[in-house]
């Protein structure tokens, strides 16, 4: 059976490992096997930096070992998806794996953003409130990503379903 990398900021709530188990399942009633960064094994009595080195080789090891990346790139204390999670994206990628991803609204990324917050000079570009433009390829992200990922507006599943052609 193929193997996905269930990437996200999942692993950051209250319900991280009763998660983690409902996508293994579903990855398993679709025929594949999920492998979820809460699933490995770290020794958590040891030092921060330790552990923190422990979670990221096993996190890696997981990526090497599988052969699609699904990951959650909705927003994350933010606009952006989480750091953490794009970085396995292109690390994956960078490896040749088949990376997916899925957003509740893929809508463009400039239209994500509240544009009473945003200045539009006369060239048509809009600035955010840090004077940074905002990118608009009528991508739902950063192009670096919405160009090395398949992106899926909905859920998990709703990438399952893609990759099982449903």
């Amino acid at each position: 059976m193929k193997k996905i990398y269930i990437a996200g900021f999942d692993v950051f709530e209250k319900n991280s490992i009763e998660i983690g188990k409902k996508y293994t399942k579903m990855c398993k009633d679709y025929g594949y096997i999920g492998l979820y960064p809460l699933d490995n094994v770290v020794d958590f009595n040891q030092e921060k930096h330790k552990i923190a080195k422990d979670i990221f080789d096993a996190n890696v090891a997981m990526i090497q070992d599988c052969d699609f990346i699904v990951a959650n790139l909705n927003p994350f204390r933010g606009v952006e998806p989480d750091s953490g999670t794009v970085w396995e994206c292109g690390f994956g990628y960078a490896l040749g794996k088949k990376v997916y991803g899925y957003l509740s609204d893929a809508r463009s990324y400039l239209d994500r953003f509240d544009k009473n917050r945003l200045t539009k000079d006369k060239n048509g570009i809009f600035w955010d409130e840090n004077d940074m433009f905002i990118e608009d390829f009528d991508l739902p992200l950063n192009l670096m990503i919405s160009c090395s990922a398949t992106i899926v507006e909905g859920s998990f599943e709703d990438v399952l379903k893609v990759l099982s052609g449903i």
